[in-house]
């Protein structure tokens, strides 16, 4: 039975919540539109007239369709190369979905998006929809084919594994600005200790190249350590401008809530640098570099106002 206008505006309406989950089920922009997509082709091949809340039958096909890509994600990620990090958002991105509360801020964070990764499916499942989205445990349920005290169950185990990622400390875009300017002008410097002052003693940097853009296959980690590889991949090199090409552009922006560092090179994003900021000073650097994985930022690049960039790179 074809749709209706109304069932496509239905569809419609339910399409921006829609790939917020599927974004923080997969951490994959790329993958999220995939899954949304596939939604609507069954929502194309049944009969709406049939379905009494179809905002809740939307949400739990396209659930279970994430779920479905998690597990065949995790045995192609025990292939990957090197690093495998997220799909980071550029501020402004309607796929960021709601942030009117703190836990729908920190569901979408680099760093919980990354530690998520550690979650069962379920898991992972249960802490979107419930922290992200509140739905109440009842309706979880419903759409994981669980009881409530399983589901109860679920979010606690999950809340304990992302527990690390919540010392984020919750900036506006001016103070992200700020944090981004400080911590270029330390990189630049030629010295590592205007570096090690900005890091906590513990810190890490990790870079997702995907086998495509050279990405040191282990983190670095420690305060010293961090340092040296920062100073380091700032300095010029005419090595570094042969491999991508030329001498990007440097911008401070946000990405998924947090201070970032866009590189940008004759207007498409070649990096997005993460900074996790907490109380004691930056805890990490993720740093996305997978051109497969920056497509949609450079798409996003190109109709945001940016401003003008702080520095050539390299």
């Amino acid at each position: 039975m074809p749709l209706t206008p109304d069932d496509v505006d239905r569809f419609v309406a339910a399409r921006p919540r829609l790939e917020a989950i599927a974004y923080r089920l997969l951490g994959s922009a790329a993958e999220a539109e995939d899954a949304v997509q596939e939604t609507f082709l069954r929502w194309q091949a049944t009969n709406a007239d049939r379905i009494e809340v179809p905002e809740a039958w939307l949400t739990k096909v396209l659930t279970n369709l994430c779920l479905n890509q998690l597990t065949s994600a995790r045995a192609r990620r025990e292939t990957y190369v090197g690093e495998w990090l997220p799909e980071p958002l550029l501020a402004g991105d309607p796929m960021l979905g709601p942030a009117d509360t703190a836990e729908q801020r920190e569901s979408v964070s680099y760093a919980v998006l990354t530690l998520m990764e550690r979650l069962s499916p379920n898991e992972r499942a249960v802490y979107v929809l419930r922290e992200a989205f509140d739905y109440p445990h009842r309706e979880i349920a419903e759409i994981l084919d669980l009881t409530e005290s399983a589901s109860q169950q679920l979010l606690h185990r999950a809340k304990q594994h992302v527990a690390d990622g919540k010392t984020r400390t919750e900036i506006d875009a001016a103070a992200a600005r700020r944090i981004v300017e400080e911590f270029l002008a330390a990189a630049v410097s030629g010295h590592t200790a205007p570096l090690v002052r900005l890091l906590t003693a513990d810190s890490l940097a990790i870079g997702d190249g995907g086998g495509k853009v050279p990405a040191r296959a282990k983190a670095f980690e420690g305060a010293v350590a961090v340092a040296k590889f920062l100073r380091g991949l700032f300095k010029p090199a005419e090595a570094k401008r042969a491999i991508i090409g030329g001498s990007p552009e440097v911008y401070a922006s946000t990405a998924n809530g947090d201070p970032a560092v866009v590189a940008v090179l004759d207007g498409r994003v070649v990096g997005i640098m993460c900074l996790q900021v907490t109380p004691d000073g930056i805890a990490a650097f993720r740093n996305q570099v997978n051109p497969d994985k920056l497509v949609r930022a450079t798409a996003h690049w190109a109709t945001a106002d940016h401003g003008k960039p702080l520095l050539h790179a390299f």
